[in-house]
């Protein structure tokens, strides 16, 4: 089926093939756009601009479509991510990811969902493009060294080096994560420990240098720069929950292949957290309230009826 967006681009000399080619690959063009670049709303610009490219080429000469556009998004994404860190430079407060619901887009993680977590996104950003875009190919899809070269225009041997050296400054930058059920463990044991106001119970749930990220990208009230260590951590956590959690729900959602929590005030959703769980306890809590990245996660939930300032039921 071809979309709404492809329709209204489509001059007219697009074929009901050439679309549902392309059809096919959007998942994989926005997951590589996505990962490269951390947001959404860029990911969705550089596939539409993908479809321009590929709305204008003469696909008799294409031999492989979905190579081809992946190519496409790639190399686009290259060139996307040197001038969005030029504007990162400028943001006020840490940056954080866009974050996804891949619950509502399960393709989104579904393969290979390791480098789309919201941890490893952030560690991304101290790649070069080039050493990003190997690592999201190979590490995200599979894709061979061969199809690597060819894609970003790199010796097969490079590509090797290059992935290697992108490897393991992610896996040098966080410690083993806990997995799924483990992870969602932690993060209720941190929402129960906060929404009681126990310094207590939440210091044992975070590890001695844990790190807390705000983002508010200076439109809303956040913490300017990072706070690290249990204690002062637990301190700003149960300050804010205390000067801002009056009339506030949480509900759960997945966010980036992990549990995370929503929050959000009379229906409108406020902010997002999700957590970097290790087997010695939460080392990185991440909070979005940078109201943008927060449009694609819907309507708040109320299910569990929960306020913040309530433990779970």
């Amino acid at each position: 089926m071809v979309s709404a967006r492809v329709r209204c681009i489509d001059s007219g000399g697009v074929t009901a093939d050439s679309a549902a080619e392309f059809e096919r690959a959007r998942p994989r063009l926005f997951g590589v756009a996505y990962r490269m670049l951390g947001s959404a709303a860029d990911a969705e610009d550089l596939v539409q601009d993908t479809w321009l490219r590929w709305s204008a080429v003469d696909r008799n000469a294409v031999r492989d479509p979905a190579a081809f556009l992946t190519t496409i998004v790639t190399r686009l994404a290259i060139n996307a991510l040197t001038s969005a860190r030029a504007r990162r430079e400028t943001y006020q407060g840490p940056w954080l990811p866009e974050p996804v619901d891949t619950q509502a887009d399960p393709a989104l993680g579904a393969v290979r969902a390791e480098a789309v977590d919201f941890a490893v996104l952030l560690l991304m950003e101290k790649l070069t493009s080039t050493e990003r875009a190997v690592f999201v190919l190979r590490e995200a899809f599979g894709y061979s060294f061969a199809a690597i070269a060819e894609t970003v225009d790199i010796t097969e041997s490079n590509g090797r080096q290059i992935f290697r050296r992108a490897r393991d400054h992610v896996q040098s930058g966080r410690s083993a994560p806990v997995d799924r059920e483990g992870h969602r463990l932690l993060l209720d044991a941190f929402l129960g420990a906060a929404g009681a106001g126990d310094m207590a119970r939440l210091e044992a749930v975070l590890t001695e240098s844990v790190v807390s990220l705000s983002d508010g990208g200076g439109k809303v009230t956040a913490a300017r720069v990072p706070v690290v260590g249990r204690a002062r951590v637990s301190q700003f956590l149960l300050g804010v929950i205390g000067k801002f959690g009056q009339g506030m729900s949480v509900d759960i959602v997945e966010v980036n292949g992990r549990a995370a929590a929503r929050f959000s005030r009379a229906g409108d959703v406020v902010g997002v957290c999700t957590i970097e769980g290790t087997a010695a306890g939460i080392a990185k809590v991440m909070i979005v309230l940078e109201p943008s990245k927060l449009s694609r996660l819907g309507t708040a939930r109320k299910s569990d009826g929960r306020t913040v300032g309530q433990e779970p039921g």
